[in-house]
């Protein structure tokens, strides 16, 4: 007997036809985003307003996707684009410790941008005055068009009224699969790894068919090169990180099937032990430095500092013996205070205050550590990272230990010494 076909199945069958079309008439216009546009799978759900997604799938509304087809189907292409849009620029994994609702809103803002900029029939609508007013804002403040950016402008509006206005104007896609940092699944890092490819394919195929000139097509690049500088970032980190033995049952290597049945055979006398130890990659020594002369910002060196602190809290990063030193320097050294473990890593940012306010000078800092290192106070430095807008001396002689100088803004960031790392990091 054939079977007959449900309403719930005919409206699932008919919206992934939709999203089909969706699918071709935005490739007709984004060649470049061939691959981005293939890499979610359509899946019903009917908790949801409209679309959703969680880096895997694509979620829709069978009911809604319909209506809304009929109704608008350039609206369509836009929120299609727009989910798209989130997962190649990573804005699912790399919220950190900002407040969701925001970063909601600001990832929203920065993809909207993106796609009323690029100018193209299958996704070109006329502009409210909303959007008008902020966009312009945007540009007049001269804040670039990225999601940590636009977090950090949103924070400034105290006025309620104003922030639902945004809200309501720039809403498409619901967030709520959104894994965040917390998430540390195997899927959620796999989904993350998977569109960082994605992201590094899609500015190749901007190089070779992405060839007309507009805002959209260069904030899409720079807004992609910079989710990437930050993961470029958690690679830095991990060249800090040293294999080392540490008292730890490894459940992994052990077999409790031969362990409890030598209990059973031999009354009390296991056939294998648990290993007591295990080799794991952890944090043991670095250094940060932070430039606090005159044009250093305090709330951007603290926000530097929590995502420093994020990114290697999430590695379960700390041996018992870790040995991080946090030095504030300008011209002198100011400060030095020593993070040993998670509750010392809370403690400094809880009371974290800026000082010095003079000039720049980063030799006063490398002596500083090249003494702690003579004095043996290092067993096994692995490295320094120096915060800081880069405007002072640099030493002439290189290091005994890797160094990283990280910018952090809107400016371009100077030459840094052959010896040592350079990263652009996006404002966090």
């Amino acid at each position: 007997m054939a079977h007959i076909q449900t309403q719930s199945e005919w409206e699932q069958d008919m919206c992934i036809k939709i999203l089909d079309l969706v699918h071709s008439e935005l490739y007709l216009d984004f060649r470049y985003l061939e691959t981005a546009l293939s890499a979610l799978s359509p899946e019903p759900d009917l908790t949801i307003r409209f679309l959703a997604t969680d880096g895997i799938r694509l979620f829709y509304s069978p009911d809604q996707t319909l209506k809304l087809y009929r109704s608008n189907q350039k609206f369509m292409n836009r929120a299609y684009m727009h989910s798209i849009l989130h997962c190649i620029f990573r804005q699912l994994w790399i919220r950190g410790k900002r407040k969701p609702a925001i970063w909601n809103l600001a990832s929203d803002i920065a993809v909207e941008w993106v796609i009323d900029s690029l100018k193209k029939p299958s996704v070109s609508r006329i502009l409210s005055m909303t959007r008008i007013r902020y966009y312009d804002h945007l540009e007049k403040e001269g804040i670039p068009v990225s999601a940590a950016a636009i977090y950090q402008d949103l924070l400034t509006i105290t006025d309620p009224e104003e922030q639902m206005q945004l809200q309501l104007e720039f809403y498409v896609d619901d967030h709520r699969y959104w894994p965040g940092d917390a998430d540390k699944s195997s899927s959620a890092g796999q989904a993350a790894d998977s569109w960082e490819k994605i992201g590094r394919k899609t500015q190749q195929e901007l190089a070779l068919k992405g060839l007309e000139d507009s805002d959209g097509v260069s904030a899409m690049e720079t807004q992609i090169e910079k989710s990437r500088n930050r993961r470029s970032y958690r690679d830095f980190l991990r060249k800090f990180t040293v294999l080392r033995e540490e008292m730890h049952i490894d459940e992994d290597e052990f077999d409790l099937n031969y362990y409890t049945y030598g209990l059973r055979l031999y009354k009390n006398m296991p056939l294998i032990e648990p290993l007591e130890s295990r080799e794991i990659t952890k944090i043991a020594e670095f250094v940060i430095v932070i430039d606090t002369s005159f044009s250093t910002n305090g709330d951007l060196v603290k926000r530097f500092l929590t995502e420093t602190f994020t990114i290697i809290s999430q590695r379960d990063s700390f041996f018992r013996e870790s040995h991080i030193r946090i030095i504030q320097c300008d011209n002198q050294v100011h400060s030095d205070q020593v993070v040993r473990n998670e509750v010392d890593m809370q403690r400094l940012l809880d009371s974290f205050t800026l000082i010095g306010g003079g000039g720049t000078d980063f030799r006063p800092a490398f002596a500083y550590v090249d003494n702690l290192l003579e004095a043996g106070t290092f067993k096994n430095l692995k490295g320094l990272l120096y915060f800081t807008d880069g405007k002072g001396t640099f030493p002439k002689r290189r290091p005994s230990y890797d160094t990283a100088f990280i910018f952090m803004g809107r400016n371009s960031a100077p030459q840094v010494p052959p010896w040592a790392m350079k990263l652009e990091l996006d404002e966090l």
